[in-house]
């Protein structure tokens, strides 16, 4: 399942390629954490965008797409970053760790943990593109 980005379906479409995608399953089995996304407006993008996922070993156990802001306010990690940024993320145009290298993606939360887990934010993200037919 494929979907448009940003929208709930593409979300939904995230969720269920996270949980059926048995490399995902294999890197991840050790992941531990939650993540919040805040997308702010830039491009086509109006209003700030948000969204979270609840991670946990290997599979997605829940989507939200656009809860509120303080819904999740004790997520794990907390990554926010422009609409040009993310979708770049997503075409492969910029590498997620050059993102977060250079602050273009900001992460609140453990970065010893998002650094010791590169495999599984690399394949979080790879299937994240795989699921996105068309941005916005």
């Amino acid at each position: 399942m494929a979907a448009i980005f940003p929208s709930e379906e593409w979300l939904r479409a995230l969720e269920q390629k996270l949980n059926s995608d048995p490399r995902y399953h294999e890197v991840a089995k050790n992941w531990e954490g939650d993540l919040l996304f805040f997308v702010e407006p830039q491009d086509n993008l109006t209003e700030r965008l948000t969204f979270y996922l609840d991670l946990w070993h290997g599979t997605c156990r829940n989507v939200e797409y656009k809860p509120a802001p303080d819904a999740h306010a004790a997520s794990t990690f907390t990554l926010t970053a422009s609409y040009r940024d993310i979708t770049s993320i997503l075409t492969g145009k910029l590498s997620p760790m050059t993102a977060m290298m250079t602050s273009r993606l900001k992460v609140k939360g453990s970065m010893g943990y998002m650094m010791r887990n590169v495999p599984t934010v690399l394949d979080f993200v790879r299937c994240a593109q795989e699921v996105t037919t068309e941005i916005l």
